[in-house]
């Protein structure tokens, strides 16, 4: 099922997500800016785009993606 938010189809090659990959090509470092950016982004144009309730939506996976990374490493905080 495509879900524009939690699993887009248009990110996938195969079995994989666009996100994994891009994790797996960054240092943690890396990623964690990667992701506050994307947090970011999303928070910034939520209302310019015609659809606010989804830019929400990514704004909230990317931040959840972000504090996954603590909770990997509890050691960060």
């Amino acid at each position: 099922m495509n879900d524009p938010v939690e699993h887009p189809s248009h990110y996938v090659k195969g079995d994989i997500e666009a996100i994994d990959a891009i994790k797996a090509s960054m240092c943690r470092t890396a990623f964690e800016g990667y992701l506050k950016g994307q947090v970011m982004k999303y928070a910034w144009r939520y209302e310019s785009k015609g659809k606010p309730h989804e830019d929400i939506r990514k704004a909230a996976f990317y931040l959840r993606e972000l504090g996954k990374l603590y909770e990997e490493d509890d050691t960060l905080t």
